[in-house]
């Protein structure tokens, strides 16, 4: 046709449209046929890193630089239960409007500083964790509780203790887990060459641009808008 219509949900996006749309981000479960994901915001969203360092030679502890504003309560509760743990780096860059908890600011930290650490939090925001992909290309390991919402990334597809290390939604056995990969080094290293596998999907340019187009063809072949 000489025109293509299409419907766009602009942003974070966590419930499935109505009629189908092209979305970023989309919820893992249920029905969610609607929500045709497309590689949007890439560059924010598919930062991937060069890490020269071993995971042996990094920190035996856990990091995370993360924010609460916008009615991000879980994480809010991450940073209070876990913020003066000895095993972990955890905290704000600085300080929110109205800040109540000026000991969670621990000031900022390069994606190089924060690849010091053995284990970094992929703690999911107003959807997905926008950190996900560049850990997962480093020889650091994500830590993440259950996943609820996706991208192109398809993060509804990694394997806990596979890919990542899953942990409960309510963090509780956090140090449980980190302290077992400390002890288990085969079973990290594993996890770190199933993250590398997986992130070598999205690294060819040709073939994301391939697929997306192949996604929006199907999208208008089978729309009539």
């Amino acid at each position: 046709p000489a025109v293509y219509r299409f419907r766009y949900e602009h942003g974070d996006v966590t419930h499935v449209p109505s009629q189908p749309a092209f979305v970023k981000s989309r919820p893992i479960a249920g029905d969610n046929v609607n929500a045709v994901l497309l590689k949007l915001d890439q560059h924010r969203h598919f930062r991937f890193v060069h890490d020269e360092k071993a995971f042996a030679e990094k920190k035996n502890m856990l990091v995370s630089r993360t924010t609460w504003c916008n009615a991000r309560p879980h994480r809010r509760k991450f940073c209070e239960m876990f913020w003066d743990h000895p095993m972990c780096n955890i905290g704000k860059s600085q300080a929110e409007p109205n800040e109540d908890f000026p000991e969670s600011i621990k000031g900022f930290l390069s994606i190089e500083e924060q690849l010091d650490y053995k284990f970094v939090a992929c703690i999911e925001g107003m959807d997905v964790a926008t950190n996900l992909k560049w850990v997962m290309s480093s020889n650091s390991i994500a830590v993440s509780a259950p996943m609820i919402y996706e991208t192109w990334y398809m993060e509804g597809r990694l394997i806990p203790d596979y890919h990542y290390i899953e942990v409960k939604p309510d963090y509780s056995d956090l140090i449980d887990k980190i302290e077992y990969y400390i002890a288990h080094p085969s079973e990290t290293e594993a996890i770190i060459e199933h993250a590398h596998e997986w992130v070598k999907q999205f690294q060819n340019p040709r073939i994301e641009l391939a697929t997306q187009l192949a996604v929006a063809q199907k999208y208008f072949d089978l729309t009539d808008l």
